[in-house]
């Protein structure tokens, strides 16, 4: 049941991800091709709680899609298994999310910077 429950979670952080990777790559190619520097990036990102909702969202989905894919791969190839995959996978899962969420939380509040 475990398995379904993480394959059904695969498949719906891969259909919310589709939007966010196409918008994603949209502001980032109007952002090259007008010229933008960093610092122009960042003074339009500062402070905005729409692109920390946009990405912190963006950085839950694909933290958590990538944990379970990389979980699969451990359990396949590495034979891991039980209690050792399962703290592994969940590491791996918060190790995604925390790095993701700091450069967010630095892109819209400056912090770490």
């Amino acid at each position: 049941m475990l398995d379904l429950r993480l394959y059904m979670l695969q498949r719906i952080t891969a259909l919310m991800m589709a939007p966010f990777v196409l918008v994603h790559l949209g502001v980032m190619i109007y952002a090259i091709q007008g010229g933008l520097s960093a610092a122009e990036i960042l003074g339009r990102t500062q402070g905005s709680v729409g692109w920390l909702l946009f990405y912190g969202t963006f950085v839950l989905a694909a933290g958590v899609h990538g944990a379970i894919g990389l979980r699969v791969i451990l359990h396949e190839w590495a034979g891991l298994a039980g209690v050792r995959l399962n703290a592994l996978s969940w590491g791996i899962g918060a190790l995604l999310i925390l790095m993701g969420g700091r450069a967010v939380f630095a892109v819209t509040f400056g912090a770490g910077t």
